[in-house]
């Protein structure tokens, strides 16, 4: 039987990962931890001879620097890559720059966990059209989006939300690279990799509350050739994995 791999990274410690802030859309770059963090990646990806012929990541600075770091140590900075809005994180609205902990604070751990890690629940409290945050005011999408997506931007998502735009990519770009033989690796964000997982993994809303997705470790996906999932693993120790993926679990604690 021949097995395709898929290699899914979430972007190394942003600075307002650092600050314990409520990112979203917000366009921050890594922090210098998280500039390590890549680079580390790269190296667990060149330890076990991993090499690509396609990358994908989101149009934000933390994403695509990752995925920048990760390709310099592997020596591939020629293969082809592409930006797409559509595995963004997911728009956390009018929370976006805000901390975790002092919301949670104010609206109970709780009610961050939901907005955090729910699935179809009520999304958090969205910007208002004339809102600087907003996507339309964000010189970084008139290069990015065209006409057809520009109704598409949100003004805040759940995850439900956030799955209606990143399955499609999935589908109709992605996918079929992978079954085309193709190496793909995806440099994305906590929220648009759960999308894929819950969508890859057929989990349901109450298991996929439950995944945290921890920051720069090589998570591997194996598939059959009709391309479904028979197995996936982290790349790392053990001990490390269980350290960052609770560390993300929490962040939206008071």
């Amino acid at each position: 039987m021949t097995i395709k791999k898929l290699i899914l990274v979430r972007h190394g410690e942003s600075e307002w990962n650092k600050e314990n802030r409520f990112t979203g859309w917000a366009d921050v770059d890594l922090s210098e931890k998280g500039r390590v963090e890549a680079q580390e990646a790269g190296n667990l990806l060149k330890k076990k001879g991993f090499s690509f012929d396609f990358a994908y990541t989101s149009v934000l600075r933390r994403a695509t620097h990752t995925l920048s770091l990760i390709l310099e140590v592997l020596q591939q900075q020629n293969i082809s890559i592409e930006k797409s809005w559509r595995l963004n994180e997911r728009h956390y609205g009018a929370l976006q720059g805000l901390n975790k902990s002092e919301t949670a604070a104010k609206y109970g751990s709780e009610q961050v966990k939901q907005w955090r890690r729910g699935f179809s629940t009520l999304p958090p409290p969205a910007l208002t059209l004339d809102d600087p945050r907003a996507p339309t005011h964000d010189g970084l999408y008139a290069a990015t989006l065209n006409k057809n997506d520009l109704p598409l931007t949100p003004l805040t998502e759940s995850l439900a939300t956030t799955v209606d735009r990143v399955v499609p990519y999935w589908d109709e770009v992605i996918k079929p690279r992978i079954i085309d033989g193709k190496r793909v690796i995806i440099v994305a964000h906590g929220n648009s990799i759960r999308a894929l997982v819950k969508y890859i993994d057929h989990l349901s809303e109450e298991e996929i509350m439950e995944i945290n997705i921890p920051t720069a470790v090589p998570l591997v996906y194996e598939f059959n050739s009709s391309l479904q999932p028979i197995n996936h693993y982290y790349l790392g120790t053990a001990e490390e994995i269980s350290q960052k993926v609770a560390a993300v679990a929490a962040q939206g604690k008071a």
